[in-house]
């Protein structure tokens, strides 16, 4: 008994230079629905899901104007190659990027991991053989840590009443990311189709009118 009333309540030992204590201050003083919360975790799923599904509507495209099948069947064999570098680089590098979340902390993966996909979509959309296109869907991959650290940055930003809510909010946008992946990649292809064959027709119209 007497160590129990020699040692102070929990909140008495919480330091104001802690991080992890500053943090549990935020929450509790939060009261109602989290929205912000759930925009900044449905923002960086997407980050992650939409470059997954995004490329499936134009791959055997892409594939084809690279001209490295000998035949139109082996179109798909090639795109195989495209489609899983993204997934075998991100399961080899998933567990390194849980230690630097841990270590270094979950905002510098995740600043880090959605800055660097941006530029590594980006140069996956100018890929100008298949080689190039498979190296930059797998860095892709390296540097997508997004998903472990989204997780683990949902259940300490959340209240605990409200962690079941924090785990279904990354499960839910990643099913609209599966579901938006397709249709966005699908529409932004055809949108550069219309748009580089209307160029050329202009290009053609002004170069060789009489």
């Amino acid at each position: 008994m007497a160590s129990d009333q020699s040692t102070p309540p929990l909140r008495e030992l919480r330091d104001e230079n802690c991080p992890g204590c500053r943090i549990e201050r935020i929450k509790a003083s939060k009261t109602g629905w989290p929205l912000r919360e759930i925009v900044i975790i449905w923002s960086l799923v997407l980050c992650t899901t939409l470059p997954i599904s995004s490329l499936f509507p134009y791959l055997y495209f892409m594939v084809k104007d690279f001209n490295v099948a000998q035949h139109e069947e082996d179109i798909g064999y090639y795109a195989g190659y495209i489609g899983s570098s993204f997934m075998l680089a991100r399961s080899v590098t998933s567990v390194i990027w849980g230690l630097i979340a841990d270590r270094y902390g979950r905002k510098r993966v995740l600043l880090l991991g959605t800055s660097a996909m941006v530029v590594a979509n980006i140069l996956f959309g100018l890929s100008v053989n298949f080689w190039m296109a498979v190296s930059m869907r797998a860095l892709l991959g390296c540097l997508n840590g997004l998903i472990g650290t989204t997780k683990a940055y949902a259940s300490e930003i959340f209240r605990e009443d409200q962690q079941a809510l924090a785990l279904s909010t990354v499960s839910t946008a990643w099913g609209i990311g599966l579901v938006i992946g397709p249709a966005l990649g699908g529409f932004l292809a055809q949108v550069y189709t219309v748009a580089r064959r209307e160029a050329g027709n202009f290009f053609k119209g002004v170069l060789f009118q009489n």
